[in-house]
């Protein structure tokens, strides 16, 4: 079992706190974030985005993987994972996570391409974790 850590702190409360998160690799060590980050487009970053990356890093190594189980060892994946957030209510909701996919891999048609993107797609642990409909599109360059 492998388990990983990130913090967040807040600092003061609502719009006008000042919050950063950490993660225990140090890739994140203190980045900024808030609500200025999260509503308004200031510099920092926000939990969506987070998740965005999380996802879109997890298909691509799922697939990656993949592909590489079918004896594939050339490409390029490039997967940008967009994560949306709705008013609901008084609060908000997560609703949806959709990945693009581009892709150059020798060697494999569309079909058998698709068929392994997908089963990437729905077992990718984050993929799993999250309790939103998942989009996703794909393009595979000859």
């Amino acid at each position: 079992m492998i388990t990983r850590t990130a913090s967040a702190r807040y600092e003061g409360f609502g719009k006008e706190g000042r919050a950063s998160v950490s993660t225990q690799s140090g890739v994140l060590d203190g980045a900024a974030y808030g609500f200025g980050s999260r509503f308004e487009g200031e510099k920092g970053t926000n939990p969506e985005e987070l998740i965005a990356a999380a996802h879109a890093s997890c298909f691509t190594m799922a697939l990656s993987f993949a592909l590489a189980r079918e004896g594939l060892s050339e490409g390029i994946l490039e997967t940008t994972a967009k994560v949306r957030l709705d008013k609901e209510g008084d609060g908000f909701r997560i609703s949806r996570s959709d990945l693009s996919l581009e892709a150059s891999v020798p060697g494999i048609d569309e079909a058998r391409f698709r068929a392994i993107a997908e089963e990437a797609k729905a077992n990718c642990p984050v993929s799993k974790l999250l309790n939103a409909e998942i989009g996703f599109d794909l393009r595979l360059n000859g």
